[in-house]
């Protein structure tokens, strides 16, 4: 049975640890979510894992008779309400929606990605190292967890930590960053690889190296910056 202080993992490694194709795939994923360039290929099979368990308990439902009524019924219904909440489904999405979900969505919907689609990270890499470093907050919650799954809710409170140097919205960084933001909304895609496709490569890759360095360097500054910040009782 197992002791229950030391669970078992729930991530599942792939059956063939050779298979090129897989690996090609997986290093694909890898550089376009910014994951870790060693241990990268464990946060996909994690998400591949939850993602295997979701498809599993909806097979489970479809195949059933009569899920209208009883424990089925809400089986069903809770795990289409829990994954909207995630953000995988749409409302009113059914059962059979829970199959398209594939692994890019689950990766989708780490807080290292809400953070870049958001705008608050030029790059997923940058995006990465900001939440590390503890310049990225939930509410009033500084999230250091890159492959938290953020629910939709959490995403209007999704902004810079209090404490953060680039809660200044006249840092250069946030002033750089919202010039890319109004160059990508007045410019319209003409064709794939057009004038909004090449400003999304400067804002993604090419913008990456300097500002890493840079965020490591204000977390050297943070513990200045909250030694500034009165405690309660002074």
């Amino acid at each position: 049975m197992g002791d229950p202080k030391f669970a078992r993992s729930k991530t599942q490694t792939p059956t063939h640890p050779w298979k090129q194709a897989r690996i090609d795939e997986e290093h694909a994923l890898k550089e376009k979510y910014g994951l870790k360039k060693v241990g990268g290929m464990k946060e996909i099979w994690r998400e591949k894992s939850s993602l295997r368990r979701h498809r599993n308990q909806a097979m489970k439902l479809i195949g059933r008779v009569d899920t209208t009524e009883g424990h089925f019924a809400r089986e069903k219904t809770d795990l289409i309400n829990s994954l909207c909440k995630q953000g995988l489904l749409p409302d009113g999405a059914s059962i059979d929606d829970v199959l398209q979900i594939n692994v890019e969505h689950m990766l989708s919907r780490r807080l290292q990605s809400v953070v870049y689609y958001r705008g608050l990270a030029p790059s997923m890499r940058a995006a990465r190292n900001m939440i590390v470093h503890g310049h990225v907050s939930i509410d009033e919650q500084r999230m250091t967890v890159p492959g938290y799954h953020i629910r939709k809710h959490e995403e209007e409170v999704l902004r810079y930590s209090s404490n953060s140097v680039y809660n200044d919205p006249n840092h250069p960084f946030r002033v750089d960053m919202e010039k890319l933001r109004l160059t990508m909304v007045n410019e319209e895609p003409e064709e794939v690889g057009g004038p909004k496709a090449a400003t999304e490569e400067v804002g993604g890759k090419a913008a990456t190296t300097d500002f890493v360095e840079q965020i490591k360097k204000d977390a050297e500054d943070a513990p200045k910056i909250e030694e500034t910040i009165p405690k309660e009782g002074n």
